[in-house]
């Protein structure tokens, strides 16, 4: 069963979504794609995603990544990742799109990491 369990958090302007399950086509694509939509109609544009519990992810898994960073960087925030796994590293890694995430190992640094910047 590819299920995608969502969670998110607020920081004060930050966004944290710790998803667990397969990032796959379909339905839990789908579900983050309008969650995080939602969010970033109501302004949203800083955003952390914790990946311990992604067991996999596919292409369009990998291309709603890239998607809602690229938007979140056209609005002036940003999307960084917490501790992908070594299958999703490796496949942004095959994909030439590992230098466009800020990668971090724990959540907090990946949140703190926002009032630097």
């Amino acid at each position: 069963m590819n299920t995608l369990e969502i969670k998110i958090m607020k920081y004060g302007e930050i966004e944290a979504v710790e998803l667990s399950g397969a990032l796959v086509l379909g339905t839990p694509v789908n579900n983050l794609r309008q969650k995080i939509d939602n969010l970033t109609a109501h302004g949203a544009n800083q955003f952390v995603f914790n990946l311990t519990g992604i067991t996999r992810m596919d292409s369009s898994g990998i291309g709603l990544l890239v998607m809602i960073m690229s938007s979140t960087k056209e609005a002036g925030g940003a999307l960084k990742l917490v501790n992908p796994s070594k299958q999703v590293t490796q496949t942004l890694k095959m994909c030439n799109l590992l230098p466009l995430f800020e990668i971090f190992s724990e959540e907090q640094e990946a949140i703190s990491s926002f009032a630097k910047s």
